[in-house]
């Protein structure tokens, strides 16, 4: 069942690239689903857009992995097996370790002041249940991290890597002793970072995410 709402129509300018954002969105937050298919007429009205740029950004996704083009017969959301998750996690986790040791080097004080607010509040958001928040700023830390080590070329491997597997690695569900886990291991990313002690936040980076994989391929794995 297609659970597409309207909502406001999308600004002329750069319009290609504003619909792939705009669909981007609907796939990363699950409103579209693994193997749903891309109802064009649907989205054409949604996004109050002509079907050309709605094609064109179709395009774009399909080359980051987030859309399957159907010969003849549309597209639809990608899917990612078990052993692409597997795959995806340990080079994700590299990246991110990668990312840690390096913004040990330069981040700013003011930066870490905004990790460790975050983390606070993530906190709090565990100790209510409220998994969307909590979700939400686990995903904004990390990509905080990855800011901070200052390397475009890390950072653009790491977007169009952890795109594939975003939705998935950020909402598949904990036992709560792998969220009590979880929210320990970002408690000690935030000393640190606060340290500058990359070796040692570069192993918490990495066993963090690895620690993921089971959870993600029990709940997404195909």
């Amino acid at each position: 069942m297609n659970r597409i709402a309207a909502v406001d129509g999308i600004h002329r300018r750069y319009l290609h690239d504003e619909v792939a954002e705009r669909l981007r969105e609907l796939i990363l937050t699950g409103e579209l689903e693994p193997r749903e298919r891309i109802n064009e007429i649907e989205l054409c009205e949604r996004f109050g857009i002509s079907r050309t740029p709605l094609r064109e950004a179709i395009k774009i996704l399909a080359t980051e992995g987030l859309l399957e083009l159907l010969p003849n017969r549309g597209a639809r959301v990608g899917h990612v097996s078990q052993s692409e998750i597997e795959e995806m996690i340990e080079v994700v986790a590299g990246l991110e370790a990668t990312a840690a040791e390096l913004a040990c080097r330069s981040i700013t004080d003011a930066e870490v002041d905004v990790i460790e607010a975050k983390t606070l509040v993530m906190q709090k958001a565990y100790a209510r249940g409220d998994e969307k928040s909590y979700f939400t700023l686990n995903r904004e830390i990390h990509e905080a991290m990855m800011q901070a080590a200052q390397n475009a070329t890390l950072a653009n491997i790491y977007a169009n890597l952890s795109s594939r597997i975003q939705r998935m690695r950020y909402t598949a569900h904990k036992t709560p002793e792998q969220w009590q886990r979880a929210m320990d291991e970002h408690t000690r990313m935030a000393e640190l970072l606060r340290a500058r002690d990359g070796e040692a936040l570069a192993r918490v980076v990495r066993d963090h995410i690895r620690g993921k994989k089971d959870v993600i391929t029990a709940a997404y794995g195909s």
